[in-house]
């Protein structure tokens, strides 16, 4: 496969990556309304280990399908995760999907950086304009200026520091392994063992029709977490993360129909400057180094 073909691939797959972790965020703020963390975070979290677990079982490959090359990177990772996942809880608790979603537009500025220190990956010069745009995005979706922040501006923030840490570690653990299972796998069970440990404290009975919108969540989790560590294997982190930007549409479709809320026009524009940020990114993965002949001096050949 030549490097434009993963790009599309890994910029399609992260595509579908934003319409299923929408959905799921979506179930997170319906769950956040009436249940603590840990209820929603244990339940599903045992539910993706054992999804794992079957995954792996009829793989064939069952001991290297759950091991992995990276012991200490994929602890991070996994606290990481576990980390961005409460602190999004309560980002969706607290704040509408657009505010939320304000911080998770600068998640490409920060594996931007975040890529550079740990994997060494150079990003370019028309690559960090587009960055810096997608920056500016986020500054017109914001609704009411900066002195407008509250507590659950502050757990967005975290949850988008912690989330760009676990996708820029995970790019990092593909390149010494090419099984996407055991990324999929530690997060999830570093989830429920933390929360497990908690649970009898805030549990809490569900009904049927509860405990099924945690099933679905589980499902659609377990999907969208191995589909990203595919992405990001195709495709550079710093381009990966502006694609996870087309949430904003998702988002806003699911807000208005399931939580009646209505972003503004400035949220309309910001929107339009990150995605098209985001598509810029993308196609800069297509543009292939190339060296300026013109600018090296003329050697005749020898006769």
């Amino acid at each position: 496969m030549s490097g434009a073909q993963k790009a599309l691939m890994g910029a399609m797959l992260a595509a579908f990556y934003t319409v299923l972790i929408s959905c799921a965020d979506a179930i997170t703020k319906l769950i956040a309304g009436g249940y603590a963390a840990p209820q929603l975070y244990a339940i599903s979290g045992f539910l993706v280990v054992m999804m794992c677990l079957g995954a792996n079982r009829f793989s064939g490959t069952r001991v290297r399908g759950l091991l992995t090359v990276c012991p200490r990177a994929m602890a991070l990772r996994s606290v990481a995760t576990v980390l961005a996942a409460l602190s999004f809880f309560y980002a969706f608790k607290l704040l509408p999907f657009a505010d939320v979603f304000i911080f998770i537009g600068l998640m490409p500025v920060m594996a931007g950086l975040m890529s550079g220190l740990i994997l060494g990956e150079k990003v370019r010069p028309g690559a960090w304009i587009a960055l810096m745009a997608c920056f500016t995005g986020v500054l017109c979706l914001f609704p009411e200026g900066i002195r407008a922040m509250q507590w659950g501006h502050a757990f967005a923030f975290a949850a988008t520091c912690f989330g760009t840490f676990s996708i820029v570690l995970a790019r990092y653990i593909g390149r010494w392994e090419s099984n996407a299972l055991a990324q999929v796998f530690y997060p999830n069970l570093a989830i429920f063992v933390s929360m497990a440990v908690v649970l009898p404290l805030v549990w809490k009975p569900m009904p049927i029709a509860d405990l099924g919108w945690v099933a679905a969540y589980a499902a659609i989790l377990f999907g969208a977490r191995w589909l990203l560590v595919v992405a990001l294997r195709l495709l550079a982190a710093y381009a990966v993360t502006p694609m996870m930007n087309l949430q904003f549409v998702w988002m806003v479709l699911l807000g208005a129909v399931f939580f009646g809320e209505v972003p503004g026009a400035e949220t309309y524009l910001g929107v339009a400057i990150v995605i098209g940020s985001g598509l810029f990114l993308i196609w800069d993965q297509f543009v292939p180094a190339t060296v300026d002949i013109k600018a090296q001096p003329a050697v005749s050949p020898r006769r």
